[in-house]
């Protein structure tokens, strides 16, 4: 990585021989081409700290897209982001999720149209697949960085798609395809999210194009595609979940009483940020004390008192891919005997479900294969509350969910695992009247035999804890 000291010494050696350049030129030509090697090597120093987003190879983008044009057996039209879905100044352009899982393209205003290979029989004799980008805007590329245009020299290559047209055409092959297709599939909004825009607004659009046809969702087939990843998809989960491991590590030996829940989280962040995350997987959630009971809680402005417990759900986002962790550490490094008996059950719960993790078992339910119900049952059968009764109405959340390109990454309509899901595996019991909350989360691949912790590395045992914390007050 450059560094300062070497940017300077750059600096001084192109300053000296610009003042012999330009001696007798006059200032103003000496002033511009000063600013021009500036920015030069400004652009070299910044250059390697810029953020490398990894992608998978194209071909698997490709392989995708044709299991889902099986599958639904009609036109397909999706819409990437545009770039304007937050007005907010610090937003950073991040691929809408089912665009992104089926194109591999991260830049604005792009569209993706599959047509099933039946379509000659139909009549249809264009491509089967197109990517659509819009023209490029060089006034604005000087604003946000070169983008990729239609005609761009090797665009194909650069895509993956042997054909690339211009946003523009889209409408008028929307509408010649309606001509010979009663149903085109889209992404649709969720009932509860009926003004939702990304959905709302380009579903419309395509009824708009094609009023006589039926505009059917997609978002089913494709989650269904995402919830068994590739290898190269696990590979970024990882990539994902290390530095996650290595911030919780961080916050064990630096958390002590007298700190703020969003200084943790501000060392954590600032961790996932060193080792190349773009964003986080999700709001931070670090709660002390009486906000160890609340599930979302990320307000993070309480003083972490001493005798407290500090449950920290924190995890980063790599190229895309999340990160879902949490643990639950003594604010003073020493576990009570009570908070130790919780955590304890909460970590049997835990333990007994991720032993039953592998293919054939689900997630909810009440049946014989629920790992929901093996967690409640381990937590509804060892300890109580101080009024004596069981501690199960105190586990107030699901088990588990998919991971992926979301947190709670899609899945599609509801079946027992398979090999390659990647989901969370995170019990727990929150006793307001207690002040005490406490959650266990690690992320797990279902194998073809059983499962595989992804985040085995981050220690879950109370002395484990104890020893860490430990350590890190000893430095």
């Amino acid at each position: 990585m450059t560094n300062l000291s070497t940017f300077s010494g750059a600096f001084e050696s192109w300053y000296g021989l610009l003042e012999i350049q330009a001696r007798g030129d006059g200032m103003k030509k000496r002033n511009l081409i000063l600013r021009g090697v500036i920015a030069m090597l400004l652009v070299a120093c910044i250059a390697p700290m810029l953020r490398a987003w990894e992608r998978e190879p194209l071909s698997v983008f490709a392989g995708r897209r044709a299991k889902l044009i099986a599958a639904v057996n009609a036109p397909v039209v999706l819409f990437g982001y545009t770039g304007h879905e937050e007005a907010n100044p610090s937003y950073v352009f991040i691929q809408e999720e089912n665009f992104y899982y089926l194109t591999g393209h991260n830049e604005e205003g792009a569209a993706l149209l599959l047509i099933p290979e039946s379509a000659g029989e139909k009549g249809w004799s264009g491509p089967h697949e197109i990517l659509y980008l819009p023209s490029r805007d060089l006034n604005e590329e000087r604003w946000n960085g070169v983008r990729m245009g239609p005609e761009d020299p090797g665009i194909q290559d650069k895509t993956g798609f042997a054909n690339v047209e211009n946003f523009a055409k889209l409408h008028d092959t929307v509408a010649a395809l309606a001509k010979i297709y009663p149903e085109i599939y889209t992404e649709l909004p969720e009932p509860h999210e009926d003004g939702y825009p990304h959905a709302a607004i380009w579903s419309k659009w395509v009824k708009d194009a094609a009023p006589q046809t039926t505009v059917k969702d997609v978002s089913s087939a494709v989650a269904t595609l995402r919830a068994i990843k590739t290898p190269g998809e696990l590979a970024l989960i990882q990539k994902a979940i290390d530095p996650s491991i290595d911030a919780h590590l961080a916050a064990m030996k630096m958390l002590r009483p007298g700190l703020y829940e969003y200084q943790i989280a501000a060392k954590m962040v600032e961790i996932h940020d060193y080792a190349g995350c773009e964003t986080e997987a999700y709001a931070p959630i670090v709660g002390t004390g009486y906000n160890s009971t609340v599930l979302h809680y990320n307000k993070l402005d309480r003083r972490i008192e001493d005798g407290d417990i500090v449950l920290m759900d924190v995890g980063g986002q790599y190229s895309g891919y999340a990160s879902d962790i949490t643990r639950t550490v003594p604010a003073n490094g020493k576990f009570t005997a009570r908070q130790r008996e919780i955590y304890e059950i909460v970590l049997g719960a835990q333990n007994a479900a991720m032993e039953a993790v592998k293919p054939g078992m689900t997630l909810g339910g009440q049946g014989p294969t629920s790992l929901q119900k093996i967690a409640m049952d381990y937590i509804d059968s060892h300890g109580k509350d101080k009024e004596r009764r069981s501690l199960g109405r105190y586990y107030i959340h699901g088990l588990s969910h998919h991971v992926g390109l979301n947190v709670h990454d899609p899945s599609g309509p509801s079946r027992p695992l398979e090999a390659g899901m990647v989901i969370t595996i995170e019990p727990g019991i929150y006793i307001p009247e207690e002040n005490l909350g406490v959650r266990i989360e690690d992320d797990v691949l279902v194998t073809p035999t059983g499962y595989k912790q992804l985040t085995a590395r981050l220690p879950r045992l109370p002395d484990e804890i104890e020893k860490i914390m430990a350590e890190g007050k000893s430095k």
